[in-house]
């Protein structure tokens, strides 16, 4: 299986949880269940394999309506990608910050069962700057990238920096 499959799966459970997001009538679980409804029709991904991503565009979406707040400039957005969002291609910042935003809302009425994710090697994830649990080791990523080994340690487990 390519993973490249997974990365435009993302993409394209991103743009649709946009579209489907702007009439605000939807919980984000809501939305990314039709968001993952819409991108299953135009992917040979398994309803498995689509389920598992549309959990990674939750995981981010949630990590970054907890981490950005509504008033954010460019410099504070770069600083939490840690790299200057100029650089990063291909991948629909707007649409994604624009859920992110929607999303912290209803983030802050289920505040108290948030935890702090851990991301695994092997899962999928939007640009941003990892840090290996087990050694320190930064990864950053410019684009919607499938998440590898640490290169130092062989660790597993990252959180977002």
């Amino acid at each position: 299986m390519s993973k490249n499959k997974w990365v435009a799966a993302y993409n394209d459970i991103v743009k649709h949880l946009y579209e489907t997001m702007d009439d605000a009538l939807h919980t984000l679980g809501e939305a990314l269940e039709i968001s993952t409804e819409k991108a299953g029709k135009t992917s040979d991904l398994s309803k498995e394999e689509l389920d598992k991503v549309s959990g990674y565009v939750k995981r981010d979406v949630e990590s970054a309506a907890r981490d950005l707040s509504a008033e954010q400039n460019d410099k504070e957005l770069g600083e939490w990608f840690k790299f200057d969002i100029e650089l990063i291609e291909n991948f629909a910042l707007d649409a994604f910050l624009s859920v992110a935003d929607k999303t912290r809302i209803q983030l802050a009425e289920i505040e108290e069962r948030a935890r702090m994710h851990k991301y695994q090697s092997g899962e999928i994830t939007i640009p941003g700057t990892f840090i290996c649990d087990s050694c320190g080791k930064e990864i950053a990523f410019k684009t919607t990238s499938e998440i590898p080994v640490c290169p130092v340690c062989h660790a597993t487990t990252f959180v977002r920096m």
